[in-house]
C-alpha cells in the first residue's frame, strides 16, 4: 500500500517527505498511521529502483528541505500497479481504497472497469464467514453467540451491499465512457 501511495500523490506534484507523510496519513487514517521508520525507507527503495527522485531545496532552516518528484519510470510503474493489482490489493479493504483512490489516473475507462471487475468478482463470491462452530463449520449471522459479532456480520453485509451498488453502477459508467 505505502509504495502506491507514494507514486499515487507524487504523480499530483512534488512533495516534501512530510508533505506526502501527511497526505498518506489522511488518505489511511487511524486505520494505518503511517511511521517514518515506514515511510522513508520505502521512499529510499522507490528511488534506487529509478522510480522517484530527490532533490534539495532551501529550507527556512540551515539544512536544505529534500523535494521528491516522481520520474517517467515511476509514472509507468504507477500506471502497472493500477492496471495490474494484486490479489491483496483487490481483497483487503484497505489496499483497495488506496488503489481506488488512484484509479483515476488511468486513462483508460476500460481498464478502471477491469479493475473494478475484479472487486465486484471478490465481493460477490461466496461469502466467507467470520465466526465457525466447534466443527469448523460457517455461523450465520443470526446465530452468532454474542451481540458484538452479530453486529460485525450485519454491518460487513450492509457495507459489501453498498460497496456492490456502486460497483455496479461505476463499472456501467465507464463501460459507456469506452
Amino acid at each position: 500500500m505505502l509504495p502506491l501511495a507514494i507514486l499515487g500523490f507524487l504523480a499530483d506534484e512534488p512533495l516534501h517527505g512530510y508533505q506526502l507523510k501527511d497526505r498518506i496519513t489522511g488518505l489511511t487514517g487511524h486505520v494505518k498511521p503511517v511511521s517514518d521508520g515506514a515511510l522513508y525507507p520505502a521512499i529510499a527503495r522507490l528511488e534506487a529502483k529509478g522510480f522517484v527522485e530527490r532533490r534539495p531545496e532551501p529550507g527556512s532552516g540551515a539544512a536544505p528541505r529534500q523535494v521528491l518528484t516522481l520520474t517517467a519510470a515511476g509514472r509507468e510503474e504507477l500506471d502497472r500497479r493500477l492496471r495490474e493489482p494484486t490479489q491483496t490489493e483487490i481483497t483487503d479493504r484497505n489496499r483497495y481504497f488506496t488503489l481506488l483512490a488512484f484509479l483515476h489516473r488511468l486513462e483508460d475507462p476500460e481498464a478502471q472497469a477491469a479493475v473494478l471487475r475484479r472487486r465486484l468478482d471478490f465481493l460477490t463470491a461466496p461469502n466467507v464467514a467470520f465466526f465457525f462452530d466447534q466443527d469448523g463449520k460457517p455461523v450465520r449471522v443470526e446465530n452468532a453467540p454474542t451481540l458484538f459479532q452479530r453486529g460485525m456480520t450485519q454491518i460487513a453485509r450492509a457495507t459489501s451491499k453498498a460497496e456492490r451498488e456502486w460497483l455496479d453502477a461505476a463499472i456501467a459508467e465507464l463501460e459507456a465512457a469506452g
